[in-house]
């Protein structure tokens, strides 16, 4: 373990051998970091919250901090990050709060750049890429591969699903569907995200399916209720227009449209 001398570790903490805390940082009691996590300078980490193994996590972020959060009145609550990630300088990234169901989590390989901001309650999953200043509320939830381009912010209780795209300074205030790309003040629909599906391996004829799917959506100018029937008709002939199905039918804000 290698633990720089101005470093403060509580002695509730728990640290793998070989986890590397950097200068003037601060572990708080009820904290677990797994092997091959590197902690750099001025960090500061409080509990409960517990971080998977092969971390970065540059100077000066803030982790498992009380929500910002009124009702919040110390109830315990906890973080929970994965495996991989890449977290910045000066990111936030709060406790979950009772009512929300107690826990905030991070998945694996995340890319989260500087000033980002994940609030209490949020659930981002895998291989995300946050881009500097992006901003989560309370509640959000990014799926797997999202990638949000700087500045953009999600509004409490909002969805963004896999492999969507959001552009630099998006407003989002709706749910968005898997695969979409969206831009604007506030985010609307402006096709696939055809290039970050490409990058990912996805063949010609699921794109395809794909973009069916999303003229049926979105351009075909059916009503939600004719556009959900339409994609069920497609959905029978492509798992990934299922997957959009899914989302349009448990949405609970609205989508995008």
């Amino acid at each position: 373990m290698s633990i720089h001398p101005t470093a403060l570790v509580d002695a509730g903490a728990r640290l793998a051998a070989d986890v590397e805390v950097g200068a003037y940082s601060i572990i708080g009691a009820e904290v677990e970091i797994a092997a091959g996590t590197r902690i750099g300078p001025h960090v500061v980490i409080t509990g409960p919250t517990r971080i998977g193994r092969d971390n970065r996590i540059w100077q000066f972020a803030s982790l498992g901090a009380d929500p910002q959060d009124k009702k919040h009145a110390g109830e315990r609550t906890e973080l929970l990050i994965g495996v991989g990630n890449t977290i910045r300088e000066f990111v936030t990234i709060n406790r979950g709060t009772a009512q929300g169901g107690g826990t905030t989590r991070v998945g694996d390989d995340n890319w989260i750049m500087a000033y980002v901001h994940i609030a209490h309650d949020c659930s981002v999953g895998d291989h995300t890429v946050l881009a500097n200043n992006v901003t989560l509320a309370g509640h959000v939830e990014i799926g797997d591969h999202v990638v949000m381009g700087g500045f953009a912010g999600v509004h409490q209780f909002c969805r963004v699903g896999p492999h969507a795209f959001a552009a630099m300074y998006a407003a989002i205030n709706r749910d968005v569907p898997p695969f979409c790309y969206v831009a604007g003040q506030f985010a609307e629909p402006r096709g696939v995200n055809i290039e970050g599906l490409k990058r990912r391996g996805y063949s010609a004829a699921r794109i395809a399916a794909i973009k069916r799917a999303y003229r049926a959506l979105y351009m075909a100018g059916l009503s939600l209720a004719e556009a959900r029937t339409r994609l069920g008709e497609l959905a029978s002939d492509s798992a990934d227009v299922a997957q959009m199905l899914h989302f349009v039918e448990t949405s609970q804000r609205a989508l995008v449209r």
